[in-house]
């Protein structure tokens, strides 16, 4: 496996589903802005998508890949993912069909806020009633997506979910004729869009794997370890996410301030599917393997290169939104609905975020050195107590604070969770720094140091530009953004922070 090739390729379908994903949420700010109808569907479009990013970001993979990469008989692992797919039909079938009866109760548990406001609170149920069939299409679909990883083959799994958004924006581009409907049709863009991202997966898997439902199955030990490890895995791969779905919980109770979240949610979610979700889901398998056969110096140095990657492109992008987290989310959505306002408590928001970019990679990384030995317990425990800690901080200050009470609560709690898989990483021994990884680190700082000062120089000297009303902030932002990044590349080869060579290794 060669690392950075790898990445390469899941990152550039990473990127363009990404960058669909910005041009859709730019329609949704010029159609919906942040008020009740936006605040409805965040709320019906989060509690999919949550469950989407909890099953397809990697947290599948952590609890499947390594239990059937182990499996060297194939007609063994073709049984074993078969008695899997069979019992996620049963249950996510049994699951969504409790929840759409109970969608009063589960809706008023996600946006207790709502409660005071009947006519907000009756939309966010009709719209996740219809968006919610989504998570069984696209929990099955990152089933396929798991099988296609342990075979490291990462494209087809990694450009699927830009399917949702390409059905968005087709919906979206409607927006001005459809007006109040807008967000009905959006709902079942939402629920299709995980049908076909099925469809699309299965084509590809079946040259490897072929899935079959069985009413009749057999439920050994391994299918028993994997649905042992699978919620750990879920909770403590995807804390980020369900920090996030606290924080709406909470945020609900504040006017708007859903849809403030979820438009800073959108900008560093980029990097965090770069740096964190990308390494972390192409390094399970070949680590899992090395694991297995107990090779400890490619174990080694799979991890250093991988925690070398992740800061190398966590650090820079959390300095970037530091310093133009306004700039950032005017050029992107200030426009339409999203009057002033909304630009700046959004960019209030993603400023703290910015703050626990590199946790929230770290938290990736991490897990999955522990998950490639098949131990979930920990940093699941880890992952519980950092949820509790943000649910305390949140609800403690939240009168006093705010909605930015949440980004902030976030990113404590991330760092104290990167910090704690760390030392018990440490102190277990599984993980120990090579001196080619502290020299890089040095360099990566360094350099992203003297590419935040450049940027904010640009930002400052080009201030004018950014105002609210300027139509082209967004053109200006990107060509800053394209300079500061290939500034960054060079500068890190000149110092040797990053070497061309690296493309070529293999692991």
């Amino acid at each position: 496996m060669n690392l950075i090739k790898s990445t390469g390729t899941f990152s550039f379908f990473t990127i363009i589903s990404r960058l669909l994903g910005y041009m859709r949420d730019i329609l949704i700010a010029v159609f919906l802005g942040a008020g009740p109808l936006a605040d409805a569907f965040f709320v019906a479009f989060r509690i999919p998508n949550t469950f989407r990013r909890l099953f397809s970001e990697g947290t599948f993979n952590a609890a499947f890949v390594p239990s059937y990469s182990s499996i060297n008989n194939k007609k063994k692992s073709e049984n074993f993912a078969n008695n899997i797919f069979s019992l996620l039909i049963l249950g996510l079938l049994s699951l969504v069909f409790l929840i759409e009866i109970f969608m009063p109760i589960f809706v008023f548990l996600i946006a207790p806020g709502f409660e005071g406001d009947n006519s907000k609170m009756e939309l966010a149920i009709t719209l996740t009633r219809i968006t919610f069939p989504f998570l069984l299409f696209v929990s099955l679909a990152s089933f396929l997506s798991a099988i296609l990883n342990s075979h490291n083959k990462f494209a087809a799994a990694s450009a699927a979910p830009i399917i949702l958004n390409i059905f968005l924006i087709l919906v979206l581009i409607f927006g001005k004729m459809l007006e109040d409907q807008l967000v009905y049709y959006l709902s079942y863009a939402v629920t299709i869009s995980g049908i076909t991202q099925f469809i699309f997966l299965y084509f590809f898997v079946k040259k490897n794997y072929k899935p079959q439902f069985k009413f009749s199955f057999k439920i050994d030990g391994k299918i028993k370890l994997f649905f042992k490890k699978l919620l750990p895995s879920i909770f403590s791969s995807g804390v980020t996410q369900i920090n996030i779905l606290v924080g709406t919980i909470i945020a609900s109770f504040q006017a708007s301030a859903v849809s403030y979240l979820y438009y800073a949610d959108r900008i560093y979610q980029i990097n965090l599917a770069i740096a964190g979700i990308a390494i972390g889901t192409v390094i399970l398998p070949q680590l899992s393997k090395h694991v297995q056969n107990k090779k400890k110096e490619k174990i080694h140095l799979i991890q250093n290169k991988a925690l070398e990657l992740s800061l190398f492109l966590s650090i820079p992008a959390a300095i970037a939104l530091l310093i133009a987290s306004e700039e950032i989310i005017s050029s992107l959505f200030g426009y339409g609905s999203f009057d002033q306002e909304s630009v700046k408590k959004s960019a209030q928001a993603l400023f703290y975020f910015g703050l626990g970019l590199p946790a929230f990679s770290l938290i990736k990384i991490f897990s999955t050195f522990f998950f490639a030995r098949h131990e979930t317990k920990i940093p699941f425990y880890i992952s519980l107590i950092s949820v509790l800690l943000n649910i305390f901080i949140s609800i403690i200050f939240f009168k006093e604070i705010g909605f930015l009470i949440i980004p902030i609560a976030t990113t404590i709690s991330s760092w104290f969770n990167a910090i704690s898989l760390f030392i018990i990483l440490k102190n277990k021994k599984l993980f120990n720094f090579n001196l080619i990884f502290i020299n890089r680190f040095i360099r990566i700082l360094i350099v992203s140091f003297v590419m935040g000062i450049s940027f904010n120089y640009l930002i400052n000297f080009f201030s004018d530009k950014f105002i609210y009303e300027e139509a082209l902030k967004s053109v200006y932002l990107i060509s800053l953004v394209i300079f500061g990044f290939t500034f960054y590349i060079l500068l890190a080869i000149l110092i040797k922070a990053f070497k061309i060579s690296d493309i070529r290794l293999k692991y």
